[in-house]
């Protein structure tokens, strides 16, 4: 007989130790050689990213030792931070960035010498901030985005495409570094050379638009010893998103484009105007939001086909037949592909994961079919019948409109509840809020479902993956349609008899923290709620320095020109409802976080302070925004859940109480 145990209360082997250990994926795969390169998390060495190779036999091996972390800080967010090649008779050459200085090294790991400098260190600001690097093929530079800091506001940054000398001339000296482009845009990826050499594409996009809004495909002459040539736009536009271009080994110009409604893949054929959309009408993207400078959904091959990532809610890896339109899928048990892919030869290296596997990278022959495991393979740490069995749904919110979500029931094979027992459910609100929730195994999760307490993940209305109309949804709508969508969720989950409708909950990190927390004040469906990293003041946030960047117009299409409705900006933001908060929360934060910044928090806090409402507050030190550190993972986690245990009235003596203030 299978033991009876309330919900919530069943023992799990997933801890919140185990959950943080296999915390993150495997990012910007590339191939040095015939060996595949990629960035791996490791956080039980502070959070960094280490660079491993895949050598010859098939063995991974971290490429830098600690505290080495590979990671750009452009855009905050980073983007590529690695490239690497191989010279003859002296073994491979790396460039990458340093995350804590942010300079650019070289490294030949089969040597004896130490990673050396490239770049200088600039006092101004954020600094020299370095992404998307292409090793140039003559072997003196590197070609990549400079993001340089101007001055010490968030905004006083400019952007270009440089070119860096590969002799360290350029170590502790900036005039050493040239400039290929002008500074006439304020964001550009990185730069893609022609087959021949002679042309370069990339990406551009200013203020106030997002890369999801509208972007424009750049293209130039390269030319010897100086800036790029003849620059002019040749696709895209201010409400057309491009989210990555390329060059098909014929010299065509290959990009994604959601001129349609979805990004699809088009080709501009050399010396003509006129792009031809190669797969469409199939409503099913072919690209995504670019929150990281170099993403790629596709990649040319050598034989003229085209590796491409799509779908609709998740996503395949598929061959693309340019002439012919024709796409056929890799076979395996993947549901979702990481934007990242390499292709060397025949074969096409990608990162992708499973609702029973974590992300691992895998390596797709195009002659043969196969599909294959080559590294950071999917290991189960315990038995899969602890992990969540997740059940895509389409629920209807206000006015019929589609709300897409995935639910994890609780599931845990030791234990049962009463059969007079409903669950409690906890809703999830990605990030973002351009963003949605992979179709892939979650150790956070399995977490709480494990434990009898279900999860569903909620892509509300301005989640990509359903098309720009669906996307577009959130325009000037943020705090009301992604707040109405969880809600409608969570009322549908507990009037069908799936959730115990009094035993309800919100988490959300980022967007998704700003969405919790406008959930307590504009809604009472919730009886707890967990905001981690969250905006919580729109005027300061968007308006006053408060935010890096690249986001900091963000909110005139999420909320709309604060010149034009100034009094929205009040009325959304929970900092200014304190007063219809009643419900306990949790919040915590990174002290170093620079795109949801503490000041959020801590203002939010102190007009909290003496309502009487319970709550804890837990800031991490050195953390940032999204949290990196195990020791950090952990704490969060188990306080998480000890916030359910007291709302819901769950014995779990298993994690350190919760200490709650009103």
């Amino acid at each position: 007989m299978m033991p009876t145990g309330p919900y919530g209360t069943w023992p799990s082997p997933i801890d919140a130790r185990l959950a943080a250990a296999h915390d993150g994926l495997p990012e910007y795969v590339g191939t040095v050689g015939d060996e595949v390169w990629w960035t791996a998390p490791r956080p039980a060495e502070g959070g960094r990213r280490a660079l491993v190779r895949r050598t010859a036999d098939g063995t991974e091996v971290s490429v830098l030792p600690p505290p080495w972390n590979v990671r750009s800080r452009v855009i905050e967010y980073g983007g590529q931070p690695w490239a690497g090649t191989t010279r003859d008779g002296a073994g491979p050459l790396v460039v990458f960035c340093h995350f804590p200085d942010q300079r650019l090294y070289a490294y030949e790991p089969d040597g004896a010498a130490p990673p050396r400098p490239l770049t200088p260190v600039s006092g101004t600001g954020g600094g020299l901030r370095w992404a998307d690097p292409v090793l140039h093929p003559d072997g003196t530079e590197v070609w990549c985005v400079l993001e340089e800091y101007t001055g010490e506001g968030p905004g006083d940054v400019r952007r270009v495409i440089a070119a860096v000398p590969l002799d360290g001339s350029a170590a502790d000296d900036r005039a050493a570094i040239r400039e290929l482009t002008d500074d006439r845009h304020r964001f550009v990826t990185g730069p893609r050379l022609s087959p021949d050499g002679r042309r370069v594409a990339w990406l551009a996009w200013d203020h106030p638009l997002m890369p999801w809004d509208g972007t424009l495909v750049m293209t130039g002459e390269v030319v010897d010893g100086g800036p790029f040539a003849s620059v002019a736009p040749v696709a895209g536009a201010v409400d057309e998103s491009v989210c990555q271009v390329d060059w098909a080994p014929d010299g065509s110009l290959l990009y994604a484009s959601d001129r349609g409604g979805w990004w699809e893949p088009y080709r501009l054929a050399p010396g003509s105007t006129v792009a031809t959309a190669l797969c469409a009408g199939r409503e099913e993207e072919f690209g995504g939001p670019l929150w990281k400078v170099g993403l790629r959904w596709f990649r040319p091959l050598d034989s003229g086909l085209v590796a491409v990532i799509h779908g609709r809610g998740s996503t395949a890896l598929g061959i693309l037949d340019p002439e012919t339109g024709e796409l056929v899928d890799a076979v395996g048990p993947w549901t979702e592909w990481a934007p990242t892919l390499a292709v060397h030869g025949s074969r096409v290296i990608g990162v992708a994961a499973g609702p029973r596997s974590g992300y691992e990278v895998v390596e797709l022959d195009t002659g043969t079919g196969r599909a294959r495991v080559i590294g950071a393979p999917h290991e189960d740490p315990v038995d899969p019948g602890y992990y969540p069995e997740p059940r895509p749904r389409t629920f209807a919110g206000p006015g019929g409109r589609e709300i897409h979500a995935r639910v994890h029931p609780p599931r845990n094979p030791d234990a049962a509840a009463p059969d007079d027992e409903l669950p409690p459910y906890v809703v999830w609100a990605h990030g973002g809020p351009t963003g949605r929730t992979p179709s892939a195994l979650d150790l956070e999760v399995a977490y709480f479902t494990s434990r009898g307490i279900g999860v569903v993940e909620v892509d509300y209305g301005g989640s990509t993956g359903y098309g720009r109309a669906y996307r577009e949804r959130l325009r000037e709508q943020w705090g009301v349609v992604d707040v109405e969508d969880c809600a409608a969720v969570a009322a549908a989950l507990a009037a069908e008899g799936t959730a115990d409708p009094a035993r309800l909950a919100i988490r959300g990190g980022s967007a998704g923290g700003w969405t919790a927390a406008a959930s307590l004040a504009a809604t009472d469906a919730y009886a707890c709620a967990t905001i981690l990293y969250p905006v919580l003041d729109l005027g300061h946030w968007g308006t006053a320095g408060e935010t890096h960047d690249f986001e900091s117009h963000y909110l005139e299409s999420l909320v709309g020109p604060l010149t034009e409705v100034p009094g929205r900006y009040e009325e959304r933001s929970p900092l200014h409802h304190v007063d219809r908060i009643d419900t306990p929360f949790l919040l915590l934060q990174g002290t170093d976080d620079l795109i949801c910044p503490p000041a959020q928090s801590e203002r939010f806090l102190a007009r909290m302070a003496g309502r009487g409402v319970p709550h804890a507050y837990l800031a991490f030190e050195g953390e940032e925004h999204g949290f990196r550190r195990a020791e950090t993972l952990v704490r969060a986690l188990e306080a998480e859940l000890a916030l359910y245990a007291w709302t819901f009235g769950i014995a779990r003596p298993d994690v350190p109480p919760l200490e709650l203030r009103g």
